[in-house]
């Protein structure tokens, strides 16, 4: 049988996919976890999306069992994401106690009243991720923490189901670094900003790309982006919406490179693109620092 991928790759064929058990009936919604093309009487809701009758008795074939339709290895305890807010909720508490770690870790373009300048293009690099796991520490950091952990514990878990571990948390913190340059370049040089909004933007984006390649309903994910981008140009002197927006563009790309690159050769083109996001940030970060501090 045909994978989603597969489908899409040979636009050649004539004939619509057809579910696996009942050759007579057409169809393009697939399995989640084995990628075949399914009636709604072969498929089962699952956590995310729909599963196969196989796949959930636990006798799918073995072939596909070891990778997800993505073609990471496939995640069934969502442990990146727990550990993800773990650390986040653990450094907030400790950001508490030690309020000095706001300035030290929080995303600065370039502030040169400090003895030799502060901020990433004074060569502080570590800015652009080390901001995404720190709220503020005032009342709106309690909202901020708070929002950024609910809506990973919300499309945390299905993505790392649907992506596998590594691709999911590649996503995830390129996501954190694309928002920080975008904030790099758009925001004044001096002004800080802190919060894992650019990293939850970008699963945003990621769940949005996905539902999409699956054939899900997107209309939710839609919507919670919209809510979110609106409010943070409404309250955009509290909130970074540079931040929001390139964390939400570079979720998006990512994610989009992992589901729709082809079966064949599909690790080999996802770490091509994952490479080339990487070295597009870093580019991008070595001209703003020129610009900042030539």
């Amino acid at each position: 049988m045909t994978a989603p991928g597969d489908q899409a790759s040979q636009p050649e064929q004539e004939s619509s996919p057809t579910c696996y058990r009942h050759p007579d009936r057409e169809t393009w919604v697939s399995c989640v976890r084995c990628g075949r093309h399914a009636c709604p009487d072969c498929l089962r809701q699952a956590a995310v999306g729909q599963q196969c009758v196989e796949c959930v008795r636990g006798t799918g074939r073995t072939s596909r069992a070891a990778k997800t339709v993505f073609g990471g290895k496939p995640s069934r305890t969502a442990v990146v994401t727990w550990t993800i807010m773990a650390v986040n909720i653990l450094l907030y508490l400790i950001e508490l106690a030690h309020t000095s770690l706001a300035s030290d870790w929080w995303m600065l373009g370039y502030a040169p009243g400090y003895p030799g300048g502060a901020g990433v293009a004074a060569g502080q690099w570590y800015r652009l991720i080390s901001s995404a796991f720190l709220p503020g520490t005032g009342s709106l950091g309690i909202l901020d923490i708070a929002f950024n952990m609910w809506a990973l514990y919300v499309v945390g878990p299905g993505l790392e189901q649907l992506l596998g571990r590594v691709r999911y948390l590649t996503v995830y913190l390129l996501s954190a670094v694309g928002g920080s340059v975008l904030f790099y370049y758009l925001a004044p040089q001096d002004q800080p900003a802190l919060g894992a909004s650019g990293a939850i933007f970008g699963l945003f984006g990621a769940w949005f790309v996905v539902s999409r390649r699956l054939h899900l309903d997107s209309r939710g994910i839609v919507m919670l982006i919209a809510i979110n981008l609106v409010l943070s140009f409404v309250y955009h002197s509290t909130i970074a919406w540079q931040d929001h927006i390139g964390g939400l563009i570079t979720g998006a790309v990512i994610t989009a490179a992992y589901v729709y690159a082809p079966r064949k050769n599909q690790a080999a083109i996802q770490l091509t693109a994952t490479v080339a996001i990487i070295v597009i940030l870093a580019v991008a970060v070595v001209i703003r620092n020129g610009q900042l501090h030539p």
